[in-house]
């Protein structure tokens, strides 16, 4: 819960407010100092109060990263933002954040989507537009290696061909599931199938980027 400011207080806070409108971050102790004529000892203790009474957050005890909070106790939207890649082609043997072919970058709110080394892909069909994917939709990845059963996600074939589909393992293969009648389910062999990533979201064709995904 956040206390209550003197006025002193609220002032600095508003001075914070002002410089992440701006620029989407939280000025440092130096410039805080220089823009409030003041010393760097006192900017410094000025955000410790405001750290004390629920306002601001550092992201680790000496770390420079600092969020204002809301009544919820979330870092302010504006400063939530993050860039994760879109993948132009996967490559077997390389970490997803570490593919070389991109196609840009897509925009979203780290308080959504909090994973580490997200990656995006361009969807190309109607496969699985039962599960609300459709063609030219961008899905949202985490890097993972396996999967559960009926989880959706992107799966490299024979270290050649991206898909997302929904991942089944059987006794003696795996299956990769469409979310539309109108597509056969297809059956490989456990060598045949990496599992690159697990879908946990979808935006919705933003623009006119390469293709990805198979149908």
């Amino acid at each position: 819960m956040q206390a209550e400011l003197t006025t002193k207080q609220q002032r600095f806070l508003d001075y914070l407010q002002r410089q992440i409108d701006r620029s989407g971050k939280a000025p440092s102790l130096r410039q805080a100092a220089s823009d409030l004529g003041v010393s760097h000892a006192a900017v410094a203790q000025a955000v410790k109060v405001l750290e004390e009474k629920g306002h601001v957050r550092r992201e680790g005890r000496y770390s420079r990263t600092l969020h204002l909070l809301n009544r919820a106790n979330e870092a302010a939207a504006v400063q939530r933002w993050r860039e994760v890649p879109i993948i132009g082609r996967v490559t077997a043997g390389l970490p997803m954040y570490a593919q070389q072919e991109w196609d840009g970058g897509l925009v979203l709110d780290a308080g959504l989507f909090p994973g580490r080394d997200l990656f995006a892909l361009r969807i190309r069909g109607a496969s699985m537009q039962g599960a609300g994917i459709l063609d030219q939709d961008l899905v949202i990845c985490e890097p993972r290696q396996y999967a559960h059963n009926g989880e959706i996600v992107v799966a490299l074939i024979e270290g050649e061909e991206a898909t997302v589909k929904r991942f089944f393992r059987r006794r003696n293969h795996i299956e990769l599931r469409p979310e539309n009648p109108a597509f056969e389910p297809t059956r490989y062999g456990f060598e045949q199938v990496l599992v690159q990533g697990k879908v946990v979201g979808v935006q919705r064709r933003l623009t006119d980027m390469p293709l990805t995904d198979k149908s």
